[in-house]
């Protein structure tokens, strides 16, 4: 950053470089910082260093471990299970007492643990800077401590050196610098000494080098104009402290539903205790183990454990599917996504250049393929001569640094993306890259060079023809060319109609590059730029484009049909960027909106604006933060990738930050609640698929516990109002909750996606977990088991049984129609009669099993008659407890087809 901190103290110099720094001559910046191409004195740069303070980032300041760990039992859900521990100690169950507090315990922990993975994110920017960095001082060349750099020093760069400071560059020479990390360019950024235009953005800045960066090729000297907290990477630094991360949705319902169900079953035990005492005359013992029955039948301890272990089913899952969850909620977030703003370079494309288009004298030709792969073929227009584009192949493999490598089965290239894509161009060309260069050997060449934005070899044939390959910027090339390629000769240069197809072909979000050659003398050795002057001959251009994943068009189509808006948010050109989203499918004519359009709209307008615009180019980390902050004040839940440092602040603040695994920095990482192993869109797509399916298998298991619980609820409010014996004892109910919750509740965790999943639009961030229908299903389910319970309990009376015996029948009728129903419940949003929902996944149908077994040894073995009064049951009873279960399932499924009929039926 180039404005100094406001609250910076004075001294020499009094004030470092205003706004604009990357604007100035080279002269007044050093003026301006009373410095000079000769150095600092260790006096001076002593005095700075005590003005200045140190070049390091502020370490994190974070709470004290202790008060971060208590802070994890400060929830309602905590205060749930805890009341739940304290109704099963009440009854002297102190082992599920025991378990419940461990749940607790256990969920702290990880709360714990995943917090503090937060406070490294900023940790790992502070890595990003070079321990040691080259000085001039009083004329010396001297190694330093990084931290030891202050504004107005001397700084010396080479290839492979990391910028230690921010600097205004006072000579660059072949200077190349990436600055993916701050910017999301893919391509190293070229640098030189002249200022930069005033109103350029951070990747235009031509005359900047940033602290963190990496200086490709080259060598540079410039002045530090910011250190520490001051640079571009301390601005993002201190916009990720600022940042406060959000509850997800899941969290935010779990939290309400807990504190509302609390404050329900405290209200309800309270009233029926006063009422069993005052009105019935209920001894107050009797009474308070009816209503501790009552809040042990009406609290699902085993839910939050549930719904715990469905989220770990999620994230293995996911994980399956090349995307690895850092922070648990975050994968049910994922399933209400509404917006991803994604990243281009490397998520939707594929982070390899390939040759798009090559225009000749006498034509167009078209090539396919992608990104490095060598399948592919040149499609020409008929009348295309095939000399002239041979010569253009010939001229981009010779003039050429990098090489081709195949690493299990894909393509990789060592060297420039360019240079690599035009090597690929060769191969579909049907040349043999390293034969045809023995053939062409290099006696001579001048490296790429940033002020003349070109790059020339000299070669000799088999023939011993020598001849000057070039290429380079197009504009400087037509500026030197007379002449061009037409067939096997040359003829007058048409510049008219090169500049026309330039920006046709940068109009499609091409980089374009131009091709010369020129023949050279016998005995020529050396290469030199006045070689260059005069004699090339223009043979013809090269479109280059960072292709699209094929899966990330598919995935974009998918994520429209889910109703998920993508937007894409890159530190690219704009015309690029729209190219690209034409054939991502965002959009025939997609808005673009730039970083300089961001910073003239206002925050009240930005909403709007926002919502509306499928691409933003050319935009720093502050762009980033106000597009998601902005998204997400109209109630959207919104996932953010990013790879760089200047994403992490967009990715904190995101409901569903998504690092890059391959590419990304640990910045990014460390901000993000899941990383992609193989930065690509498309698992972001399967990944909000596997959300949504855990959010219905939480649902699922909800809609099963609650009615369950309900039906043992409303039996023993019932006992007590009409003042008959309980259906259940305390002890019985706790037996069926422990027995079902961890077998029957859990089996859905491991439901699979119903069909038509990503047809649904996402839910709202606001919908609870009880929808209308869920509420609605609660209470019919509730009052069904009730009747049948109570219907059985008097049956059995009836005929003569004793209290014992009707117990056993409500326990096992209760435990038949918990199971009929999770059959039911297992499809929220079709029938459950067909195949697939009978047969039922090995989940199911093993806790069915173990399910039986429990109850067949609560009911025959004598042990159990001792703890659960319980009694043996007839094969007849056997039967009509099962038919009651079989009914109710039937009841049901019409139930279903009725409310799905009537349109009431949401997910």
């Amino acid at each position: 950053m180039e404005t100094p901190s406001a609250t910076r103290p004075t001294g020499p110099p009094t004030e470092a470089p205003s706004v604009g720094v990357h604007a100035r001559h080279v002269e007044e910046v050093l003026s301006s910082l009373e410095s000079s191409p000769s150095g600092l004195t260790p006096d001076e740069a002593l005095r700075r260093l005590d003005t200045y303070g140190r070049n390091q980032l502020p370490p994190v300041a974070g709470r004290h471990p202790l008060f971060r760990f208590l802070a994890h039992f400060h929830n309602a859900l905590i205060y749930f299970l805890l009341a739940a521990a304290f109704a099963a100690s009440l009854l002297g169950h102190f082992i599920d007492a025991s378990v419940i507090l461990a749940v607790v315990l256990v969920n702290a922990i990880v709360g714990f643990v995943q917090e503090g993975k937060a406070e490294r994110a900023l940790n790992a920017i502070r890595n990003l800077v070079a321990p040691h960095a080259h000085l001039v001082r009083e004329g010396r060349r001297i190694k330093v401590p990084v931290e030891e750099i202050v504004p107005g020093d001397i700084v010396s760069l080479e290839a492979g050196d990391r910028v230690p400071a921010d600097l205004r560059l006072i000579r660059a020479s072949s200077l190349r610098v990436e600055e993916a990390i701050l910017t999301g360019e893919s391509v190293a950024a070229e640098k030189q000494e002249a200022p930069a235009p005033g109103e350029a953005v951070l990747g235009d800045r031509h005359s900047m080098a940033y602290s963190g960066t990496l200086v490709a090729t080259g060598q540079a000297t410039g002045v530090v104009v910011a250190t520490g907290s001051d640079t571009e990477m301390g601005r993002i630094s201190t916009l990720l402290r600022d940042v406060q991360p959000l509850t997800t949705p899941l969290l935010r319902q779990i939290n309400r539903f807990g504190t509302r169900f609390t404050w329900i079953t405290l209200g309800i035990t309270v009233a029926l205790f006063l009422f069993a005492v005052l009105v019935r005359g209920y001894a107050w013992p009797e009474a308070l183990i009816a209503v501790v029955a009552l809040a042990v039948g009406a609290i699902p301890e085993g839910l939050p454990a549930v719904i715990t272990i469905t989220l770990a089913i999620g994230v293995q899952r996911m994980a399956r599917r090349n995307a690895a969850v850092r922070q648990l909620p975050a994968v049910e977030t994922l399933g209400a996504t509404s917006v991803i703003c994604s990243d281009k370079t490397g998520t939707l494309t594929r982070n390899e250049m390939m040759v798009r288009r090559l225009e000749v004298a006498s034509g167009r030709l078209m090539v396919t393929g992608s990104g490095y792969g060598t399948e592919g073929r040149l499609e020409a227009e008929p009348a295309v001569n095939g000399l002239e584009s041979e010569s253009l192949i010939l001229a981009g493999l010779l003039c050429n640094d990098a090489q081709l490598d195949q690493v299990g089965g894909n393509w990789h290239v060592i060297g420039d993306p360019m240079e690599g894509a035009l090597v690929v161009l060769a191969i579909k060309a049907g040349l043999a890259p390293e034969p045809t260069r023995g053939d062409w050997l290099r006696i001579d060449e001048i490296p790429f060079d940033a002020k003349h934005r070109l790059m020339a070899t000299l070669n000799q044939n088999t023939a011993g023809e020598r001849c000057i390959f070039v290429k380079g910027a197009p504009d400087e090339l037509l500026h030197v060319c007379t002449e061009q390629v037409v067939g096997g000769g040359t003829a007058p240069l048409d510049r008219n109609d090169w500049t026309a197809r330039i920006a046709q072909a940068a109009a499609q979000g091409e980089r374009v590059l131009g091709f010369a050659v020129k023949r050279a003398p016998p005995g020529c050795e050396r290469l030199a730029f006045a070689d260059l002057e005069q004699g090339l001959v223009f043979i013809g251009l090269a479109g280059l484009i960072d292709p699209p994943r094929e899966e990330a068009i598919a995935a974009i189509e998918e994520c429209h049909s889910a109703g998920i808006m993508v937007k894409m948010v890159t530190g690219d050109h704009g015309v690029t960027a729209a190219a690209i989203a034409r054939q991502l499918g965002l959009g025939e004519n997609p808005r673009v909106l730039t970083g300089h359009e961001l910073d003239d709209i206002p925050d009240s307008d930005l909403p709007g604006v926002v919502a509306e615009t499928s691409v933003f180019a050319r935009t720093n980390p502050e762009h980033k933060l106000r597009i998601v902050r902005a998204l997400q004040s109209t109630g959207v839940v919104v996932a953010m990738t990013g790879d760089g440092v200047n994403d992490a602040p967009s990715l904190k603040q995101a409901d569903v930050g998504i690092g890059m695994g391959h590419k990304g920095t640990d910045a990014a990482k460390e901000a993000s609640q899941m990383v992609l192993l193989d930065d690509n869109f498309a698992s972001i797509v399967a990944a909000v698929n596997e959300g949504r399916v855990v959010y219905d298998n939480i649902r699922k298991v909800v809609a099963w516990t609650l009615p369950t619980n309900g039906g043992e609820v409303l039996a023993v409010i019932v006992a007590i109002l009409f003042n008959f014996a309980m259906p259940m004892s305390a002890v019985q109910i706790l037996w069926v909750n422990l027995v079902t919750a961890a077998t029957l509740g859990l089996a859905l965790a491991f439901e699979p996606a119903e069909p038509n999943v990503m047809r649904r639009r996402p839910r709202s961030v606001e919908q609870g977990l009880l929808t209308p229908f869920l509420v609605w299903r609660v209470v019919l389910v509730s009052f069904l088991f009730l009747a049948a319970l109570l219907g059985i309990f008097f049956y059995s009376l009836s005929r003569g049984d004793e209290l014992a015996t009707a117990r056993t029948m409500v326990v096992n009728t209760l435990v038949v129609l918990e199971i009929f129903y999770l059959f039911n419940v297992r499809y929220l949003h079709m029938t459950s009669f067909n195949w697939r929902g009978v047969l039922g996944t090995p989940a199911v149908l093993i806790a069915v099993a173990v399910v039986v077994v429990a109850q067949l040894a609560f009911t025959y073995l004598p042990v159990m008659h001792v703890l659960f009064d319980t009694r043996p049951l007839d094969v007849a009873d056997g039967v009509l407890i099962i038919s009651i279960g079989m009914a109710i399932m039937v009841v049901l499924e019409v139930e279903k087809v009725l409310m799905r009929r009537s349109g009431w039926l949401r997910h």
